[in-house]
């Protein structure tokens, strides 16, 4: 059975291999997908709603919140913490 593989980089050493570390295997994709979104959800556990812009919401994950994904995600479908991120920037932007 193939296994989904969780890692996580941070924003701020973006590229620095050395900084990444791994979250755990999960068994179905969906149980992969739910951990990276939870991982992208730590962000804004602090975070009040209406409060900052989409810009300085935005720039703040990038300097400061983590970037999870799957090493060995489904062919066709791929997870994107950025993409999840941004949507919630919006949803959390005054």
């Amino acid at each position: 059975m193939k296994k989904y593989s969780v890692y996580v980089d941070d924003n701020f050493h973006n590229g620095d291999e050395k900084e990444r570390y791994h979250l755990g295997d999960f068994d179905t994709r969906e149980e992969a997908v739910a951990t990276c979104k939870m991982k992208v959800e730590e962000y804004f556990e602090e975070i009040e709603k209406g409060k900052y812009s989409f810009e300085e919401l935005w720039e703040g994950y990038m300097m400061y919140g983590e970037d999870p994904f799957i090493s060995n995600d489904d062919e066709g479908e791929h997870f994107s913490a950025w993409e999840y991120a941004k949507k919630r920037c919006r949803e959390y932007a005054s």
